[in-house]
């Protein structure tokens, strides 16, 4: 059973990327609580606590600390208003709630106020008077997705990953799955409470058994049934590991809750003689996922050391007497079935464990065998931490218990001879992680130490191991495609990103992407090229390209906005919208007179109240623009340095274009001042019949991806007198992000203070990005809505965690139309993004 840690490790398998503290003062008030808890969401959101020390009234506020991962210093920290220590923490499947629970029974609710990642409020909760709460989860919404490993190289998004049958905790009238949670107190009491549509909570307790006992440690567990599995222990070793089942339904407008005892476990350290007393504590009881109810992680320690054990709960046959055998193989019947939990894995003697972190990643192993846990060793996902006493992590394989990769902070390395380690046992407790968390993709791992301070540590894709470049691509591009089909963040792959892999990853996922149905392309259309704005962006090769991926965001959104509008002119019409003729007719119809494009349109079905086109100048005004700077650069098309220059080649936008600009004429007709400006030096010319029929020529270059041909001279030559016949505006590119991410490359650990942005010097990446963006102090602007700020902006702005991009944070208008503008970008900006509330004076 035993398993032996190899007293090696693979090179770089685990290595520091930042560290945050809090400021150093003679004496500072924030103190790690006890005990200390930490979790991680899906959006890439870290959420902690520390206590707060008044030294006025001599108490503790018990805080709660939420960061982006991405802006680590830009820490938002609430007074969670609980009287006791908070105990548990948990994130919801979307990222966008919180759960907090404390020692005296009260449970909280936090949601984003205005869709903010840097601005919380409590909005409901519930309570166990007096009883203090030891496990606490959301219950499950019936949405499970497995990974399949071993078809990593599969070409289908639906081998890779494919949609597990799994029944939410409850549902509503329809299926729909009901919201709510669970939480299990110290006293042996489980409570749920669910969340009703209208706002409401419905609140129910009952005890996990008839005998109530004391639940020192205890975890959540959802079964595929829709059922409810809940692990407790009472702290002691010598007495059994109890599992429950429970059942939640509504009755009668009530919450009703049903339990039933499952099997229990002794840890095996207490049966073997050599081990029998040596570990009285459990320490550490977790399911090894939410949906994982077959197999729990133990851990019992005494004060030096701890043990773990992995154990899977099995179908397995009851023996019975020979008599009975044959007699139900004259009547047929099966032999009978019990459930029985058996240990898989042991390690020997550690040292103390001090926190413990599992993946989140589902991954779905065909085999349960070791043999085969071992031979897939080399993916990150499998494995758990083991956070230590002395200061080091240990990455274990899940099943098997075996070391993948460790890391031994400054002072945790191992002393080589006797008096060093008489000199470690006089200086002190050693700094460790008292709580700690892997990320969604398990490449980085968040620890928070004994001093309250965070730090950040990158997991190797390989875990140590030398692979080769292809390898570890795959490993990368694996986890990416889960992103994108997933929606969640993908921060922490970027990680692993350096500038050589960049376009290597970014032609291999447009490869995977074109290979999937045109149904799933079209789901996931922006959420891939928010992720090679990502991507390139750690690359100053590829650096100019972000800002194209960002302008193609902005472009799909207005089209889809635009035409929208479009309404049929009679209620009767056949299937398609008039959004979807006016692609068809713009596609079939090549020619460069506009005038000419529109008599095949029913112009009817573009009319909209003057107000409305008024609204929309500001977007059709970034059109115009766009589409005059695109044309007045094709001439230095040799320069793939320039903004703009993947647009030249891309059939699909200038087709977008090329459509937009046929409606914005269209609407030009009803109300002329909703028309793009320009500056032209002839009053006689028309400039958007000028445009579209150098536009639709470029067009007609690129239109099949298959066959494109080079711009002729004619083409070029027409395209090199636009600056003398119009004035060449000036795009606003998106601003630099003032992220942490670009600052990593060089695996260099990044100290960081919270509440204090860094520098951005020495930042090689961004100064090359310089000349695309304004210098401080110029006016700023809205980059969604099209409005100029002023140098030193008044209104309040938000600003995007991902892309960097600023916006008001209130609306100024009250047109419908704009209004649904802004409802495109209104939770997330339009790379999928979080905002965060920024200050006035971020200029």
């Amino acid at each position: 059973l035993s398993s032996p840690f190899p007293s090696l490790r693979g090179p770089g398998a685990m290595d520091l990327a930042y560290v945050c503290e809090w400021e150093k003062k003679p004496k500072s008030n924030h103190c790690p609580s006890i005990p200390l808890v930490c979790a991680w969401s899906c959006r890439n959101l870290i959420a902690f606590t520390t206590d707060l020390k008044n030294e006025e009234e001599k108490d503790l506020t018990h805080m709660i600390h939420i960061i982006d991962t991405e802006h680590p210093w830009d820490v938002y920290s609430i007074n969670s208003g609980h009287a006791e220590v908070i105990t548990c923490l948990e994130w919801d499947q979307s990222g966008s709630r919180l759960l907090s629970a404390d020692a005296d029974g009260h449970i909280r609710c936090w949601s984003m106020t205005d869709h903010l990642a840097n601005s919380w409020e409590n909005t409901v909760g519930s309570m166990v008077e007096g009883d203090p709460v030891v496990a606490l989860s959301w219950l499950h919404n019936g949405v499970k997705l497995a990974l399949h490993v071993e078809k990593s190289g599969a070409s289908n998004f639906g081998e890779k990953f494919s949609r597990v049958k799994f029944s939410p905790s409850l549902t509503l009238f329809g299926g729909k799955p009901m919201e709510g949670w669970i939480a299990v107190t110290i006293s042996g009491l489980v409570t749920v409470s669910l969340l009703k549509p209208n706002g409401q909570v419905l609140t129910s307790t009952e005890s996990l058994c008839r005998l109530r006992c004391r639940v020192a440690l205890a975890d959540v567990a959802f079964t595929g049934g829709g059922n409810i599995v809940v692990a407790t222990s009472d702290g002691s070793s010598t007495s059994p590991v109890q599992f429950y089942k429970v059942c939640v339904s509504v009755v009668n407008e009530k919450c009703k809750i049903d339990t039933e005892i499952l099997p229990s476990l002794f840890m095996h350290c207490t049966t073997d003689p050599a081990r029998k007393d040596k570990y009285p504590a459990i320490t550490h009881l977790k399911f090894l996922a939410r949906d994982m109810s077959e197999q729990v992680l133990l851990c019992a320690s005494n004060q030096n050391s701890s043990i773990v054990e992995c154990w899977s709960l099995r179908k397995e046959g009851l023996p019975v007497n020979n008599i009975f055998q044959q007699i139900s193989a004259v009547v047929g019947d099966k032999q009978p079935m019990i459930l029985k939990w058996r240990i898989l894995s042991s390690t020997n003697d550690l040292d103390r464990v001090s926190a413990v972190a599992l993946p989140k990643l589902p991954i779905s192993l065909t085999n349960t065998d070791l043999k085969v846990a071992n031979d897939t060793k080399f993916f990150p996902g499998l494995g758990l931490a083991l956070a230590f006493h002395d200061g080091s992590v240990h990455i274990v394989h899940r099943l098997s218990l075996q070391m993948m990769a460790v890391f031994y902070s400054s002072s945790s390395q191992r002393p080589v001879d006797e008096q060093a380690i008489k000199r470690q046992r006089t200086a002190g407790p050693l700094v460790h992680f008292k709580a700690m968390q892997l990320s969604w993709t398990s490449l980085a791992l968040a620890g928070i130490d004994s001093h309250g301070k965070l730090s950040m540590l990158r997991i190797s894709p390989s875990m140590g191991h030398v692979l080769d470049m292809n390898m570890s691509l795959r490993h990368l591009l694996f986890l990416l495609e889960y992103c994108m089909v997933t929606g969640y963040d993908w921060w922490d792959i970027l990680l692993h990103v350096q500038p050589n892999m960049v376009q290597n990853l970014v032609e291999k996922l447009h490869e995977e992407y074109m290979r999937q149905n045109a149904a799933l392309q079209q789901v996931l259309s922006t959420r891939i090229v928010a992720m090679k704005a990502s991507l390139c962006k750690l690359s100053s090769s590829t650096i100019a390209r972000v800002c194209d991926y960002h302008a193609k965001l902005f472009l799909i959104a207005i089209s889809c906005t635009l035409k929208s509008l479009l309404r049929p002119h009679f209620l009767n019409t056949p299937d398609k919208s008039p959004g979807d003729r006016l692609t068809e007719v713009c596609s079939k119809i090549t020619d460069t007179d506009i005038d000419k494009v529109m008599i095949n349109l029913k112009t009817e079905e573009f009319v909209l109240e003057m107000t409305t086109l008024q609204s929309l100048q500001q977007l059709i005004q970034w059109v115009g623009d766009f589409v005059l700077y695109l044309l007045a650069s094709l001439p230095n098309q040799s320069s793939p340095v320039r903004p703009g220059h993947s647009f030249l080649r891309d059939g699909a936008s200038l087709g977008m274009f090329r459509e937009l600009m046929v409606v914005i004429r269209i609407w030009g007709l009803l109300k002329p001042s909703c028309l793009p400006v320009y500056t032209a030096t002839s009053d006689t010319q028309d400039s958007m019949f000028l445009l579209f029929r150098l536009l639709t020529k470029l067009w007609l270059c690129c239109r099949e991806e298959n066959h494109i041909t080079e711009p002729d001279d004619a083409l070029i030559d027409e395209c090199c007198l636009l600056p003398s016949q119009l004035l060449i505006p000036n795009i606003d590119w998106l601003p630099i992000n003032d992220g942490i991410i670009s600052k990593l490359q060089n695996k260099q650990l990044v100290q960081l203070q919270f509440g204090k942005a860094p520098g951005l010097v020495g930042h090689t990446v961004s100064s090359q990005f310089d000349v695309f963006v304004r210098a401080p102090g110029q006016p700023k602007i809205d980059h969604l809505r099209r409005l100029h700020l002023g140098a030193y902006p008044t209104e309040e702005c938000k600003s995007c965690t991902r892309c960097g991009c600023v916006t008001m944070l209130k609306s100024p208008n009250k047109v419908t139309a704009v209004k649904q503008w802004e409802q495109r970008w209104i939770k997330n900006c339009l790379c999928g993004g979080l905002w965060r509330r920024m200050p006035l004076s971020y200029s």
